[in-house]
């Protein structure tokens, strides 16, 4: 963790308890919402992974994020509102982020716009830029927590840094049991992969894709999106991420002895991601296969090709990352 974070609980050596499992039901709600805004951790599932939530107004609360996940410092974090006028609230929206917010919200699209000093976000939210990531999930139990919590959530995926993002309650766990206060189940998160992130300034830019189809986003301004730098403006942009234990060999065609394969169209496979090419249901499948391989220990796991458009760009995305050379 960077320097200058707010002491946490465990850098006091206060025990955490054992991560609370809530349900989907209205106990479990006012449970999740009641220790949002007393500055706990509560993952909850939204349409794309679960998030670890957060005030986002308090910056104890998401020094805590960081340190659950173990997430750098300079990595901003999503903030998660419940209507458009939350945002509006939050953030500066110009003509380009109010044509896409009317379009894709609520949805698997995240939107970085210039933070409004006034709107009360801790700035290790944000990570000290002057810009912040808003997101309105289409999942009816975020909103419904969202709504009761009244607050801003900070939500990154609810998974240890760098690791394979979680699509249900018992991905959550796996990583980050103990160290989280309660988890909200809410069963299989349908999309399966993180938002896609754009920038409207100074011109509409591709920060990250995810489980909104860039095409769609261009088709919606009727242009192309820009290309993001190398500066980390946005979660999801590190070259190591998404990573399972085992290696990861792309591009394969078959199985080396000791790899298991994860396959894609009319393949013999370990498990597949579409046998029939279907990219949405190959994006739903990703991080949910990725965990059950990585479970089973394999020396490695070979990927066969993904066709790199719509939701495979974004598939794309997250196999390159989470095959990367990782530090240690």
């Amino acid at each position: 963790m960077g320097a200058g974070l707010p002491a946490t609980r465990t850098q006091r050596h206060e025990p955490m308890p054992e991560t609370e499992i809530l349900p989907a039901n209205e106990t479990g709600l006012a449970r999740a919402a009641e220790l949002l805004r007393s500055g706990r951790l509560v993952a909850f599932p939204t349409e794309t992974v679960y998030g670890l939530g957060a005030d986002a107004t308090d910056g104890t609360a998401v020094a805590r994020i960081f340190e659950a996940k173990g997430r750098p410092r300079f990595n901003p974090l999503i903030v998660h509102v419940p209507d458009v006028a939350s945002a509006r609230r939050i953030a500066h929206f110009d003509s380009t982020a109010e044509r896409l917010a009317d379009a894709f919200w609520p949805g698997a699209l995240t939107l970085v716009l210039p933070l409004k000093p006034s709107a009360g976000i801790a700035p290790l939210t944000t990570a000290d830029l002057p810009s912040i990531a808003l997101r309105l999930p289409d999942h009816p139990l975020a909103r419904d927590l969202l709504r009761r919590v009244a607050r801003p959530v900070a939500a990154p995926s609810a998974n240890p840094s760098g690791r394979i993002s979680p699509t249900s309650a018992h991905h959550v766990l796996s990583g980050l049991n103990g160290k989280i206060d309660a988890v909200l189940d809410g069963g299989t998160c349908p999309v399966g992969l993180e938002s896609t992130i754009v920038a409207t300034q100074p011109r509409p830019t591709l920060l990250r894709p995810g489980g909104l189809p860039a095409e769609a986003v261009e088709a919606c301004l009727g242009a192309r999106l820009g290309v993001a730098g190398s500066e980390i403006t946005a979660p999801g942009q590190l070259a190591s991420h998404y990573a399972p234990n085992a290696r990861l060999r792309l591009d394969a065609n078959a199985a080396n002895p000791g790899e298991a394969l994860l396959g894609f169209g009319p393949v013999e496979a370990d498990l597949n991601l579409s046998p029939t090419g279907d990219l949405v249901e190959a994006a739903a499948n990703l991080f949910h296969h990725l965990h059950t391989l990585d479970a089973r220990h394999p020396g490695a796991i070979a990927v066969s090709p993904v066709p790199d458009r719509g939701l495979g760009r974004a598939i794309n995305d997250r196999l390159r990352r989470a095959a990367a050379p990782r530090a240690g």
